[in-house]
């Protein structure tokens, strides 16, 4: 089994990551956008959608890709019942990640409203049902809450394997650039022996 993930797990977690970040912030952001002037809330609304969808594909490649490249096993050291709480909350993060976006979808095919991938308009789903919306949109909010939370959790996870248990699984994750960036830092920040000076015979005086 490999100590490390590959070098494009490594780059669809980080990718997928720093999506969810932001999705997470836009999402929050976006309640309170006015309707007006026309077409800003809409426009912010598709750049949303579109990135949740991207998020959605790149999972369900990232889950492809992991059935014939399968991650690192966990340290022996840990605990079963960390090993299962990690197994536990992995899958629902993958679940949540996949079914957000599906929901977003399904609910802006209740409206009226066109529904665009980075300007490319996608078929419905659905037809303009405002109470079907209204059902979408309170489960779009429920994930995005037990997302918020996962990843959370997540990061929690992560900084404990760092600086409390030492164990590797955190770096293992880590693309190698970075790692040889903290080396370097930590090695410039080592401090290293003062060379000691001998001292010089006393010379008689010259006459």
């Amino acid at each position: 089994m490999p100590e490390r993930y590959d070098r494009l797990a490594i780059t669809l977690h980080w990718v997928v990551a720093a999506l969810v970040l932001c999705q997470i912030s836009l999402g929050w952001w976006m309640l309170d956008l006015p309707k007006s002037p026309p077409g800003l809330r809409a426009g912010w609304f598709n750049v949303h959608k579109s990135i949740g969808l991207t998020i959605g594909l790149l999972v369900l490649f990232r889950l492809a890709w992991r059935i014939g490249h399968p991650p690192p096993p966990l340290p022996e050291s840990m605990p079963r019942w960390q090993a299962r709480a990690a197994r536990a909350s992995h899958f629902l993060l993958y679940a949540a990640l996949i079914a957000q976006p599906l929901v977003g979808y399904l609910g802006s095919s209740f409206t009226p409203y066109p529904i665009k991938y980075f300007g490319l308009v996608l078929p419905y789903w659905g037809w303009d049902a405002p109470a079907l919306k209204e059902l979408c949109s309170a489960v779009h909010f429920g994930l995005a809450c037990l997302i918020s939370v996962l990843v959370a959790i997540h990061i929690a996870a992560a900084l404990k394997h760092l600086l409390v248990n030492r164990d590797g699984v955190f770096q293992r994750m880590l693309p190698h650039l970075i790692l040889v960036m903290g080396l370097f830092f930590w090695l410039q920040r080592t401090p290293r022996p003062r060379p000691t000076r001998r001292p010089r015979p006393n010379c008689p005086p010259s006459r």
